[in-house]
């Protein structure tokens, strides 16, 4: 399929910006371009702000309740923001929490883990299984009787699947399912959509590689909870939602990770969304998609609620 018209007018509309490439910019500079949402935002029942003692300092999280309750049991999902391990915050995903806690019934907890490069890997990874824990640990509390998952997008989507693999191998808090958006999972920048999709269209190659430069330094990049289509087995990990776009760098390695979870017998429900860009879950207003994906990801996830209760 062609870019998505609208796919088409977001990359007019950053080249009149005229923004330099990010890998030139300073980190003050980089972390401004990723910003909180315009309203309106998704309206929730409640949005909490609070901290907790993480294995650095403390850790800021927000949790997300549902405007109203399902038919099925109120599930947990615990969030992991992108940006590269670099730049973002709870507050620029602010709206896909919201959007998620509604469609998947869930509490949603969004983690404000460490940044690189001031706190590289593993640090953000620990945050991220701190923050499972925390929210595991008040799921009661909030009145969540249904599955705990863990999510997020592109490098959050990394953390997720670092957690979950963390959870699997240590016999940590249980993670029922995880939802893995347009998702880093190696640091390989040879495959044909990093190739392809190297200059214009949104994240850049070089930009990848000033990412996971930032996030690993000098550290061995491909170790399993950096990069999990590495892991030498990725067999026993829990029910997996993979959301891939067709014009991303990105996309490649996210459908890797689902091909492998599906070899070693992982139940795993996959979409490379046509037309769309790396990035397009963040644009409800502008992509009729993003409600889409984000609907039938509820539906799976309530489904995985109710199994998980019966």
């Amino acid at each position: 399929m062609t870019l998505h018209p609208e796919s088409r007018r977001l990359l007019d509309e950053l080249e009149q910006l005229a923004l330099p490439p990010l890998e030139t910019q300073t980190l003050a500079e980089a972390r401004k371009r990723l910003v909180a949402p315009e309203g309106p935002l998704e309206v929730v029942g409640e949005i909490v702000d609070e901290e907790f003692d993480g294995p650095g300092d403390s850790v800021r999280v927000r949790s997300y309740h549902p405007r109203h309750g399902g038919s099925g049991p109120l599930n947990l999902l615990v969030f992991f923001h992108g940006g590269g391990w670099v730049i973002g915050s709870i507050e620029t995903h602010e709206d896909l929490c919201r959007q998620l806690s509604n469609a998947c019934n869930a509490v949603v907890v969004s983690v404000d883990y460490r940044l690189a490069p001031e706190f590289p890997f593993p640090a953000p990874v620990e945050d991220c299984v701190a923050g499972l824990e925390w929210a595991v640990a008040c799921r009661h509390s909030w009145g969540v009787d249904g599955i705990v998952g863990v999510a997020g997008d592109s490098a959050g989507g990394n953390l997720a699947a670092a957690v979950a693999l963390n959870a699997r191998d240590r016999a940590a808090s249980r993670v029922d399912c995880q939802i893995l958006l347009y998702p880093v999972t190696d640091s390989n920048l040879e495959t044909r959509s990093y190739l392809d999709m190297a200059e214009g269209y949104g994240l850049t190659r070089k930009a990848m590689a000033w990412f996971w430069q930032h996030y690993m330094g000098e550290q061995d990049a491909t170790q399993p909870l950096a990069s999990p289509l590495q892991a030498e087995s990725v067999a026993k990990l829990p029910p997996t939602y993979v959301v891939t776009a067709e014009y991303d760098t990105l996309r490649d390695e996210g459908e890797a990770y689902a091909d492998r979870l599906q070899e070693a017998g992982v139940r795993v429900v996959r979409e490379c969304v046509p037309g769309m860009l790396h990035g397009f879950l963040m644009h409800p207003g502008r992509f009729a998609e993003v409600g889409q994906v984000v609907g039938r990801i509820g539906n799976w996830a309530q489904q995985c609620g109710q199994a998980g209760t019966t």
